[in-house]
């Protein structure tokens, strides 16, 4: 539901606004919420921005990151969530969110369990900064440098620098006025792309040395374990680029990496070519997510492991 005058409506009405990431937050779910928190903050609202999990290291130099909380510590008019398809997502910020008085959720997962008041979900946008950059159209707020900067770091992130099938035509237009704000967009990608950590080298190459394969290679899948992390001095965060990189392998369909988290579960990240829909995968598992893209988190069991992975062949 693209419930654009509910949104707008909710927004100009709301005194505190919180803004909300996910758990393990991506480029798309960060740019986003500074976006949306820098508009809002210079319409004179008291805007709270919340990452449960903090920002991986590659973003806190974003505009407007050094603001970013873990918690809320007040009650507010308005929660706003940015990229998330389910409740589950948010973790342990959600007893904050439902808090509110309203909740409007601003998604662009094709396959969702709404949790919010009101919905501003386009399955069709490249990434959740693109109707960032439509709200604040209609809102009648000027796009700065800073927000540019942070628009651009959601659609580049989550598009693959356009190598993804999720952008569409607008999404150029997009990024073209975008950078017309004087953006340096070289010096974006060496952010997202050209600089890794030790930790993150490292333990992406342990998950790809491990990667095995079935149904005679259309299936590759890894898995990430909590010693790993421990003797490495890794984050989760680190190995978010794995399962494109195993998606990437030839005549692989369907890519599957596994985390052991620091709570006992296992984290299962998704990915998929050649028209394969993992998001039925996911949701199957109690998660969800885009067509191509998608995870759930599920107990760590080798009983579950192996259901997963005989579910991926099904869909094969």
């Amino acid at each position: 539901m693209f419930e654009l005058s509910k949104a707008i409506k909710a927004l100009l009405r709301a005194k505190k606004i919180a803004i909300f990431c996910h758990v393990n937050p991506d480029g798309d779910c960060i740019g986003s919420l500074l976006a949306l928190g820098l508009a809002l903050r210079r319409m004179g609202k008291q805007v709270f921005m919340i990452s449960p999990d903090g920002l991986p290291h590659k973003y806190r130099a974003l505009p407007a990151a050094t603001l970013v909380k873990r918690k809320l510590a007040v009650k507010t008019d308005l929660a706003v969530t940015v990229d998330c398809n389910n409740k589950i997502m948010l973790g342990r910020a959600f007893a904050d969110v439902r808090k509110a008085d309203l909740i409007l959720e601003i998604d662009h997962h094709e396959f969702r369990k709404p949790f919010g008041n009101i919905a501003l979900v386009d399955t069709k946008a490249g990434a959740v900064g693109e109707i960032i950059f439509l709200l604040l159209k209609e809102l009648k707020l000027p796009i700065s440098k800073d927000i540019a900067y942070n628009i651009l770091v959601s659609i580049i992130v989550e598009t693959g620098s356009f190598r993804f099938p999720a952008y569409r035509p607008l999404t150029f237009r997009i990024c073209a006025e975008l950078t017309e704000k004087g953006i340096d967009f070289a010096r974006l990608s060496e952010l997202i792309y050209w600089s890794k950590t030790r930790e993150e080298v490292l333990l992406s190459g342990l998950c790809l040395s491990r990667c095995r394969f079935r149904k005679g290679g259309r299936i590759i899948w890894s898995i990430a374990k909590r010693r790993d992390f421990r003797r490495l001095k890794g984050k989760d965060e680190h190995i978010d680029a794995v399962a494109d990189e195993m998606r990437a392998v030839q005549k692989v369909l369907i890519a599957i990496l596994f985390r052991e988290t620091a709570d006992g579960m296992l984290r299962v990240s998704l990915r998929s070519k050649g028209g394969v829909n993992v998001a039925r995968l996911a949701g199957a598992f109690g998660g969800g997510g885009h067509f191509d893209v998608a995870g759930c988190i599920v107990a760590n069991t080798p009983e579950v492991k192996r259901a997963i992975l005989r579910q991926a062949e099904a869909l094969l």
